[in-house]
């Protein structure tokens, strides 16, 4: 028979577990907060323990605990947070941030995010300093809703004073690029006095060649996503130029330019009349989300105001300042632009002959694609 041992081990001490507690709670408190928390122990910043939030941020990829923050998140250190935590540590003050700028991942799937964050040293029972806690409120959306405002404030002052309207509609396409939360390239064209065409009104960082070839589209039913979007008078969402059909003759052209989806929006005048289309490309296939429908909605109307203040839209007026934006984005290019500008003629040549016959057809034959049409607001 095995003999007990009547020997019990010593109490705990009231500090630690108090303090050991406190940390439970707090776990508690914030495990189904959208608010991200962090527990990092040690002078390498071990993550301890974190809520959901926290793994959400960082991505579901790298939800592992046990390892140092910044192997988890190596981005980080050139930014540096690294260095604040180990300023917290060693001294034991804690530090407090408003909308500090974060870029979250790398390369193409790199985020910006804005983050009211504080960083607190956590002691044991003598007051040593055992690691950090972290805890951080995301202000994304509130930051880019300032930014929003301000940029779209600016854009009607421009238009208010009758600024030329290639400044405006290019000031515009470069303010989306920057608001947008992902890569988006932006591009507007402008429909002729018969709305038969679409002419090259801006699109600062679509290539030169793209903007060469597509310049004087037919409007017509699956002639890409601006063709058909005047077409239709709505909204046209391509998620994947390579398997929809209204690419078929553009996809070649996409493809060079590095483009997986366009969505393209109609600006109306206030009569109904079709004033151009509105386009965001993106680099990878991609659904829009409602915040980029909002977002689209907003400038449409905004190139909208624009287009109609502007007393020599469309027509011959269009034209001759489609030539002056195209001689700016090309005139240093040397050879380069002929070439791009002789490719652009072939193609817009070909489009012409074919493009306007076919897209009958297809009208006539009833061709659906509701899904890629939203319904006008």
């Amino acid at each position: 028979m095995t003999a007990v041992s009547s020997h019990r081990p010593p109490a705990a001490d009231p500090a630690v577990a108090g303090h050991t507690a406190a940390e439970e709670d707090l776990r508690a408190l914030f495990g189904q907060s959208s608010a991200v928390f962090a527990l990092l122990a040690g002078p390498a910043h071990l993550v301890e323990s974190a809520n959901r939030a926290f793994f959400d941020t960082v991505g579901q990829e790298r939800a592992h605990t046990g390892v140092p923050l910044g192997d988890l998140m190596p981005e980080l250190a050139g930014q540096g947070f690294i260095a604040l935590l180990d300023q917290v540590y060693r001294t034991g003050e804690p530090y407090v941030g408003r909308d500090v700028r974060v870029m979250v991942g790398a390369g193409p799937h790199a985020r910006e995010s804005f983050f009211d964050v504080s960083y607190e040293p956590r002691r044991d029972a003598t007051g040593e300093v055992t690691g950090v806690r972290v805890l951080g409120v995301e202000t994304t959306q509130v930051k880019r809703a300032q930014r929003l405002m301000t940029e779209h404030r600016a854009l009607l002052e421009q238009i208010a004073r009758q600024a030329p309207l290639t400044e405006v509609l290019d000031g515009m396409a470069r303010c989306i690029e920057n608001l947008a939360p992902q890569e988006v390239l932006v591009s507007v064209l402008l429909a002729d006095a018969d709305g038969r065409h679409l002419r090259h009104g801006a699109a600062p960082s679509l290539p030169d060649f793209y903007n060469e070839a597509i310049d004087g589209i037919a409007t017509g039913e699956g002639v890409g996503s601006c063709g058909t979007a005047a077409h239709r008078r709505e909204p046209v969402i391509v998620t994947d130029i390579a398997a929809d059909p209204f690419w078929t003759d553009f996809r070649q052209l996409a493809d060079q330019a590095g483009l997986a989806a366009c969505w393209s929006t109609p600006i109306l005048a206030r009569d109904g009349g079709l004033l151009g289309t509105f386009a965001m490309y993106h680099r990878t296939p991609r659904v829009p989300q409602d915040t980029d429908l909002a977002l689209i909605r907003v400038f449409a109307g905004t190139a909208a105001l624009a287009i109609e203040r502007h007393p020599h839209r469309g027509g011959e007026g269009g034209r001759r300042g489609t030539r002056q934006v195209r001689t700016r984005r090309t005139g240093h290019c040397g050879t380069r632009g002929a070439r791009a500008a002789r490719r652009g003629r072939a193609t817009r040549s070909r489009l012409r002959r074919t493009r306007g016959a076919d897209a009958c057809r297809r009208g006539r034959a009833g061709r659906p694609a509701p899904s890629r049409a939203l319904p006008a607001r």
